[in-house]
C-alpha cells in the first residue's frame, strides 16, 4: 500500500507548520510546501498530494503558483485537489505542474462535465467521496434520490473513473468492497491518527493512504507508516 504525505495549502503557504527535527530539537520548522514535499520525497515518498484548501472554497484552484513551486522541485507525481471540478480546471492544474487530480462528489453528480473532465485526465482523474457506514454524507444532489455507495461507484466506473478518493477510514469496508467490485483502486484520505489505523487500512484492501496533519504534526512517523504497510 502507498502511504502518500500529503499538504493542505492556504494562501502559498503549508496549514500545518512542519518541524522534521521537532523530537530532537535540531533543524527548523517550514511551511513552506516545496520544502515539505522534498522531505518527504527524499524518504521515498512515492506521489505528494497536495490540496488547494482556498481553491476547494472558491470553486477554482487558487494557489496554482504554489503547485508549480512544488513540482520545480519534485520528480515525483504531484496530485492536487480542491477546486478542480471541470474540464478547464483541470488543464490548469496540468499546466501548473499537476500529475494527477481529484474532483469533488460534485462531479460526480454531472455526467456531461464527468465526460469532458476525464478526456482531458484519463486514468489521472480520481473522484473524492464522502462514505458513511450505511450512506454518503448529506450532498445536495441534483438527481431525484441520493445513491448508495455502491451505485455511486458503480456510476463511476462504468464512466471510466479508475480510481476514488475516500474520506473517514471508519467507513471503508463497504467503499472498498464495491470499489473492487468495480475495479477502481480505492485511496483514504483522513481518519488515521497512528500506525494500527495505518495497518487497518492496509488490511482492507486499500490501494494507498494519504496523510496530512498525522505526518506533519509529528503524530505518524513517515518512515514507520511504510514499514508498517510493507
Amino acid at each position: 500500500m502507498l502511504v502518500i504525505p500529503s499538504i493542505d495549502v492556504a494562501a502559498g503557504r503549508s496549514r500545518v507548520v512542519f518541524w522534521p527535527g521537532v523530537s530532537a530539537g535540531v533543524g527548523a520548522p517550514t511551511d513552506r510546501p516545496e520544502r515539505i514535499a522534498e522531505h518527504f520525497v527524499g524518504l521515498g515518498a512515492p506521489l505528494v498530494h497536495v490540496i488547494d484548501f482556498d481553491g476547494a472554497r472558491a470553486g477554482r484552484p487558487l494557489n496554482l503558483e504554489t503547485v508549480g513551486a512544488i513540482a520545480s522541485r519534485i520528480a515525483t507525481p504531484l496530485q492536487l485537489a480542491g477546486g478542480v471540478d471541470d474540464a478547464e480546471t483541470i488543464q490548469l492544474a496540468f499546466a501548473s505542474g499537476a500529475t494527477r487530480v481529484v474532483a469533488s462528489m460534485a462531479l460526480a453528480d454531472d455526467p456531461a462535465r464527468l465526460r469532458a473532465s476525464l478526456a482531458v485526465a484519463g486514468d489521472w482523474l480520481a473522484v473524492g467521496i464522502d462514505p458513511r457506514p450505511d450512506r454518503l454524507a448529506a450532498f445536495p444532489w441534483r438527481r431525484g434520490r441520493p445513491p448508495g455507495v455502491p451505485e455511486l461507484v458503480d456510476e463511476l466506473a462504468a464512466a471510466g473513473v479508475r480510481r476514488i478518493v475516500t474520506s473517514h477510514a471508519a467507513s471503508l469496508e463497504p467503499v472498498v468492497d464495491a470499489a473492487r467490485a468495480a475495479d477502481l483502486e480505492v485511496l483514504v484520505a483522513g481518519g488515521a491518527r497512528d500506525l494500527d489505523a495505518v495497518r487497518r487500512v492496509r488490511d482492507a484492501g486499500a490501494a494507498g493512504i494519504i496523510l496530512g496533519e498525522a505526518l506533519l504534526s509529528g503524530a505518524i512517523d513517515y518512515v514507520a507508516a511504510r514499514e508498517a504497510v510493507a
